[in-house]
């Protein structure tokens, strides 16, 4: 208990800390005018409340990921604690944070335009189709998930394919209608059950004293079923995405930032939505660990369930909360998914359309460019779930490098602290390499060769951007 209350600590400091320093280091001009006041439009760039924004924000980011990702990462034990908490204030804040106020700070760009002005033209190709194909994968995957959680609380009346149909629908509507018709309204009410998931699952968990295992050096370990198979470099950090550090949110914080009224705002709900999605996934990982008794108990029953988080998460709320609590705790569990599919799907169509000039006042513009994704999306729905998580999972985090990277080299050109993303850059960029290399879904080659493949890879990505600043400073001298 000790290790988890600490971990909470640490998080809320590194917000009001490191997340001021971050900040401070970006440089925010909060008289400065923002897209949302110069470009409105009514559909993408409209002005709202910061309040409403960051609750948007983090629905928007708070997917499957911190509740599912949490308790999949629990089986390698506490360790899991660290990376939530290191992960979340040093790497995923700040790529959050970063890449949304560069997006503000150039009126509302998306991620893959923001990359390519600092990578080329080559990259932001790349990107623009690397990043809507992961935007479908990740609707794909936020239509299956809630539909199987919501046909288990409605068993003989409403099966998968219904609730699929439904939330089809409804991603469909959010996907072309403008963002404070139906996101900025319906959000509320999935922001209370989202908030209520989380405090009663996390106040449960401390009422009746479930035993958390503590960070003490014999748990300072892999505790993984199958250590040799699944080793915390680089599972661990790819499991874990949401919650620590997630490519998909440098997609969603432009959307945020076509919204913002002021940069003052963006520590509030760039920086303050991850730490957030961060203390989700800490009692989903805290409340893993315990409630079957401890690590070793939750990896025996991941197999049992054949790693189905879905199964362990209706348990767990069903004895921890009762009846009516679980209900509304596993409506906080289907409306994070939801909440991040239709923005995933509205983000690609606003790459398409950036990316092609296609102007998106008209619905009839907005039809035509999210047909396509929408046909898409339904035949990735009849893939394996696990299949399309497994690969979701390693595209997320291999956006989110990318991202870094790039982040990185605007740090530099502006002659600013270019370690706070250099340093995550560095080590996510093994993490991967490693990963695509070792992982039964990659190339499945012997673990230490690929782990040692990725730190070479990782070293020869920091070489290049050493000689790229060595040759852009003797320019400027």
């Amino acid at each position: 208990m000790i290790t988890f209350l600490l971990s909470i600590v640490a998080l809320i400091c590194g917000y009001l800390i490191y997340g001021r320093f971050i900040e401070k280091i970006f440089g925010i001009d909060p008289a400065r005018p923002t897209p949302a006041t110069t470009k409105t439009d009514g559909v993408d760039f409209v002005p709202m409340k910061w309040s409403k924004i960051f609750l948007i924000q983090f629905l928007n980011i708070a997917g499957l990921g911190p509740i599912f990702g949490a308790i999949a990462g629990a089986v390698w034990g506490p360790v899991a604690f660290v990376w939530i908490v290191f992960g979340a204030v040093f790497a995923g804040a700040v790529h959050d944070f970063m890449s949304g106020m560069m997006s503000l700070r150039m009126n509302g760009l998306s991620i893959h335009a923001i990359v390519g002005k600092y990578m080329g033209k080559g990259v932001q190709q790349f990107m623009s189709l690397f990043t809507v194909a992961m935007m479908i994968l990740v609707g794909a995957v936020f239509i299956m998930g809630p539909a199987k959680i919501l046909s288990g609380l409605t068993s003989g009346f409403m099966g998968v394919t219904a609730w699929a149909s439904i939330i089809f629908i409804y991603y469909i509507l959010a996907t072309m209608l403008p963002i404070d018709k139906l996101i900025g309204r319906i959000y509320p009410f999935f922001g209370f059950a989202m908030l209520f998931m989380a405090v009663g699952i996390g106040g449960a968990m401390i009422y009746y004293g479930l035993p958390i295992p503590e960070l003490v050096p014999a748990n300072f370990t892999n505790m993984n079923a199958n250590p040799g198979k699944f080793p915390i470099f680089p599972m661990l950090f790819v499991t874990i995405a949401c919650g620590a550090i997630s490519g998909f949110h440098s997609t969603q914080s432009p959307l945020m930032a076509r919204c913002m009224t002021s940069e003052k705002y963006g520590r509030r709900v760039f920086y303050g939505a991850m730490i957030t999605e961060g203390l989700v996934a800490l009692i989903w990982a805290a409340v893993g660990m315990s409630f079957f008794g401890g690590v070793h108990e939750l990896n025996n029953v991941m197999e049992a369930q054949k790693g189905n988080a879905a199964w362990i998460v209706n348990e767990i709320s069903h004895t921890l909360l009762g009846r009516f609590g679980a209900v509304l705790a596993m409506l906080g569990v289907v409306a994070a998914p939801i909440t991040s599919g239709d923005t995933a799907f509205r983000s690609a169509r606003i790459i398409i359309a950036d990316f092609f000039h296609f102007d998106q006042k008209s619905i009839k513009n907005r039809l035509i460019l999210t047909s396509p994704l929408f046909i898409i999306g339904f035949f990735l729905t009849q893939v394996d779930f696990s299949i399309i998580w497994r690969y979701m999972a390693w595209s997320n985090q291999t956006l989110a490098v990318i991202v870094l990277w790039a982040i990185t080299i605007y740090l530099a050109t502006e002659q600013k602290l270019y370690w706070v993303t250099l340093i995550p850059a560095v080590f996510m960029s093994a993490v991967v390499s490693a990963y695509i290399l070792v992982a039964p879904e990659g190339f499945g080659i012997d673990i230490f060769y690929g782990q040692v493949t990725g730190v070479c890879f990782s070293g020869i990505l920091l070489t290049w951007f050493w000689i790229w600043r060595n040759s852009v400073a003797v320019q400027t001298e």
